[in-house]
């Protein structure tokens, strides 16, 4: 039997479904039982399902003879079922790579009664956004205080369904009925954070897009919620918060022009008022204010004076919002004076400002610089720019939080500006003022200039901005000659390119045995072990993190001895799942990269920059690239690294793991090719890089002189 059974119910989605199949059938090392249930679809759908099914034994279809809504449908599958625990995927949603998987382990795990998995939201133009599920589950009738969580966020034990009796409501809603019913009659609920499922809203046709009267249809869903006797029994406040819920989600509805016609509100309006004097009884008494007069209004179905309450309030609302409004744009307006204001005040030319990754904190080639300058410029006080939020900056490192009065005057006034990215298109550049560029890694892809040459590269690329940013800049660091070729094309700056190797390898080539002993110990590695370090970078082909290696499987497949750290691309902060194999440690916010450089005996990456910062080091490298003629199409690539890799290049899971048992990663080939790519493009890396910057750009020193 099948530990987990997905239950796809499809009406009109005949131009998702095949993705929503290929999702579910396509996961990593599990499969599941999938039922699909054609809701008498009056399009391709059911034609979609068959044809799947003939190629896939593991799907089953169900098609049926009149159309009964999503409830009925999944009931249908759900009838079919035979795992241990149900998973409703609507036929245009997703789940993401890796999240089967991910999913039976936490079941195994906590054997909860039902699951809630984290889930994101795509719109119509591809762009996923996260929602999180809670640290800890609710049950019982707590849970109808909070806001339902999607019915795709949900998996939950067949069994207890069966026990309970929960089915699914016909009509409009009926997830949210469902979703309230087993959170509220559930002796366990476990939550699993990761974003899991992917769900669209705001497709043509579906209903949330769709205007019409049957949006009332919600009243009776929340009626079914709060009827169950969890609820009923519930004490008399929080049956008192369950209703007020449910009567704020209700009014948000039928309030929203959208979704209900103005001649659909008052019968609705009846509705909620029904709802109200039902289980108002035996209920805590209403607030006091202005929400207890809107549910007494409610309750006695005063339609007009429930109106006008609503049109003084949002009037009240409106004044207090274009006030806010107006506050906001005399401080911004304020700030822009100010920062005006500064930069006609002389530039204070013992003053740097620092940078890295759009102000996500100290890092990469600035914070090297800044250490350098420290010591042999003194005199230059360095300040970092960072974010709201910002990770901990080292001990005495002095920083000012964009958009601050404070940030505004150090930006105006610095004499020097260095960053590893790019300043907001509003920062000027002073006559006067040194704006020095490093960049953040050695390309193997296209960049710059010449990205139009690959379209699918330039999802929000602007030419003339990046033109703009490059003319301010007075250096360029480069690491390598390969490097300064490729960015006088693609960042042609009338300022001058230092060639000096990168600030950030200096540690590495500067490291001895007690600084790589000290790494091991930061990461808790064991005396003996063998450590990989897994780098996977960005594919823009992809709107959420997709991973072509397991990285479970690795582990066990290099043996006991091994300990696999995953660093993920910081760009994938919404979806991913954490690794479940013991000897794997995900190190992806860990702060100091260079730190797990110097713990790692081998590197397994792609198409990352890392790749030319680990030669350094001079240890087995190896090249994990399925999808290489891919990224090489959509990308663009400067050199063609399936002949010029770094020591070992694998495109199969089996090729990667025969290359580490046989011995081939550290073989005399792959040391041979690691050695005429660190000529290529390590040769100035020996420890000085960041002396070279701060001698040029400080202490106007030439190399030359």
């Amino acid at each position: 039997m099948n530990f987990t059974s997905v239950v796809v119910p499809a009406w009109s989605v005949q131009g998702y479904l095949a993705e929503c199949l290929t999702s579910v059938l396509d996961q990593q090392s599990v499969d599941a039982e999938v039922i699909g249930v054609d809701d008498a679809s009056p399009d391709h759908s059911g034609a979609v399902l068959d044809e799947r099914a003939a190629a896939d034994p593991r799907l089953t279809v169900v098609h049926l003879a009149t159309n009964g809504g999503p409830g009925p449908a999944r009931n249908a599958g759900l009838d079919r079922a035979t795992g241990e625990y149900v998973w409703f995927v609507d036929g245009d949603d997703r789940i993401v790579p890796g999240a089967l998987a991910a999913v039976e382990a936490r079941l195994r795990e906590e054997k909860p009664d039902v699951l809630v998995v984290g889930a994101a939201r795509e719109r119509w133009n591809r762009s996923v956004s996260g929602w999180h599920t809670p640290a800890s589950g609710s049950a019982g009738a707590e849970a109808l205080t909070l806001q339902a969580p999607p019915l795709g966020a949900l998996v939950v034990r067949r069994q207890f369904l069966a026990e309970s009796g929960i089915r699914f409501q016909p009509g409009w809603y009926e997830d949210v009925a469902f979703a309230y019913a087993v959170l509220a009659e559930a002796g366990s609920v476990a939550t699993f954070e990761p974003a899991c499922y992917i769900r669209r809203l705001d497709r043509d046709r579906s209903i949330h897009t769709t205007r019409s009267a049957r949006h009332a249809e919600a009243v009776a869903q929340y009626d079914h919620a709060l009827s169950r006797p969890v609820v009923a029994g519930a004490p008399p406040e929080l049956r008192r918060r369950a209703l007020d819920r449910a009567v704020a989600e209700l009014l948000r509805i039928m309030e929203d022009g959208a979704r209900v016609p103005r001649g659909a509100r008052r019968a609705m309006f009846t509705a909620v008022s029904g709802l109200v004097r039902k289980h108002e009884a035996g209920a805590a008494p209403r607030p006091g204010g202005a929400a207890g007069l809107r549910l007494k209004l409610i309750a006695a179905g005063s339609f007009g004076a429930y109106q006008a309450l609503r049109g003084a309030r949002g009037a009240v609302g409106s004044a207090r919002g274009r006030l806010g409004r107006a506050k906001a744009r005399v401080r911004k307006r304020g700030l822009r004076w100010y920062y005006r204001w500064q930069l006609r005040r002389p530039i204070d030319e013992s003053l740097a400002v620092y940078a890295a990754y759009w102000y996500r904190g100290y890092a990469c080639n600035p914070a090297a610089i800044y250490a350098k300058a420290r010591e042999l410029a003194p005199g230059v006080r360095g300040v970092w720019v960072v974010k709201p939020g910002h990770r901990p900056l080292p001990e005495g490192v002095k920083y000012v939080v964009s958009g601050s009065r404070a940030y505004f005057r150090t930006i105006a006034r610095a004499k020097y500006l260095i960053n590893n990215a790019t300043f907001p298109p509003g920062v000027v550049k002073r006559p006067g003022a040194i704006h020095v560029q490093t960049h953040h890694g050695t390309p193997l892809k296209t960049m710059g200039l010449d990205q139009p040459k690959f379209p699918a590269s330039t999802v929000g690329y602007n030419a003339d901005r990046m033109r703009r940013n490059i003319a301010k800049w007075d250096f360029s660091v480069t690491a390598n000659r390969h490097t300064t070729l490729l960015w006088d094309r693609q960042f042609p700056i009338r300022g001058e390119t230092l060639e000096t190797g990168y600030p950030r390898n200096d540690r590495l080539a500067l490291a001895t045995g007690p600084d790589v002993a000290a790494a091991r110990a930061e990461l808790g590695i064991a005396p003996g072990e063998r450590v990989v370090l897994y780098t996977p970078t960005h594919r823009e082909w992809h709107a959420t993190f997709t991973p072509v290696l397991d990285v479970d499987a690795l582990a066990e497949a290099l043996g006991p001895d091994t300990r696999v750290l995953l660093r993920g691309h910081y760009f994938y902060g919404l979806a991913g799942f954490p690794p479940r194999h013991s000897r794997v440690t995900d190190v992806s916010s860990f702060p100091a990269v260079e730190t797990l450089y110097l713990a790692a005996d081998a590197l397994i990456t792609d198409f990352s920059s890392v790749m030319f910062d680990y030669a350094v080091l001079d240890r087995p490298l190896i090249i994990f690239a399925p999808d290489w003629e891919i990224y090489r199409a959509v990308r663009g690539v400067t050199f063609d690294l399936a002949a010029e890799h770094p020591g070992t290049f694998t495109r199969t899971f089996d090729e990667l793991v025969a290359a580490f048992r046989s011995g081939q990663v550290d073989s005399p080939e792959a040391t041979e090719a690691r050695a005429r790519f660190r000529a290529r493009f390590c040769s100035l890396e020996d420890g000085h890089a960041a002396e070279r910057v701060v001698r040029r750009v400080f202490l106007q020193e030439r190399r030359d002189a």
